[in-house]
């Protein structure tokens, strides 16, 4: 689509509550074969934020990146709710072990205690893959030093950490999978 055109879509999907499964139909068709699985055919609801989101995670950077920055210029709110929704704590998984030793040095190990203990043991795995043994073992004794504690606690240092991910992509340091099929050979 026209960059134009880009912004409306967006914006429209974005506000979007209740729409025909037959326009969904027509829509889906319309896009790039790589996104048809985001829709289901059996919901009625098929936009907002979340969907945009989904969208603009398979599409490629460069778009992507075009899309939010006019999007933020005309409703940064708008955009800043999105680009939360486009990489969430469990995506840690699609960052190479590079990324994530970058990520490591960035965030404290108080922080990643609290982070992982919300978080599935794969995740566990590979955050704490990336560490030497001993730091390794010092994140875990960290983790159960913790005790119970509260989900909203939990999930606002997985924010947090998403937020550092953002960041470290923005300026270059990493890259996250977008999703576009690209492959990188060794």
């Amino acid at each position: 689509l026209p960059s134009e055109k880009q912004m409306e879509v967006v914006r429209r999907v974005a506000h979007m509550e209740q729409i025909n499964p037959d326009v969904v139909s027509d829509i889906e068709a319309s896009l790039e074969s790589r996104m048809t699985s985001l829709l289901s055919r059996h919901s009625e609801k098929a936009g907002g934020v979340p969907m945009v989101a989904q969208i603009l995670n398979v599409t490629d950077r460069t778009t992507n990146k075009v899309i939010l920055e006019k999007l933020e210029e005309e409703d940064g709110e708008l955009a800043e709710e999105i680009k939360r929704l486009m990489f969430v704590f469990d995506d840690l998984m699609k960052l190479d072990n590079r990324a994530i030793q970058a990520l490591l040095k960035e965030v404290d190990n108080a922080q990643w205690a609290m982070a992982l203990k919300g978080a599935s043991e794969t995740i566990r795995d590979k955050v704490l893959g990336n560490l030497s043994q001993r730091a390794a073992d010092l994140l875990r004794e960290e983790m159960e030093f913790l005790g119970p504690v509260k989900l909203s606690d939990v999930e606002a240092m997985q924010q947090q950490i998403v937020d550092v991910v953002r960041r470290l992509e923005d300026s270059g340091e990493i890259e996250v999978a977008s999703g576009d099929g690209d492959q990188m050979i060794a």
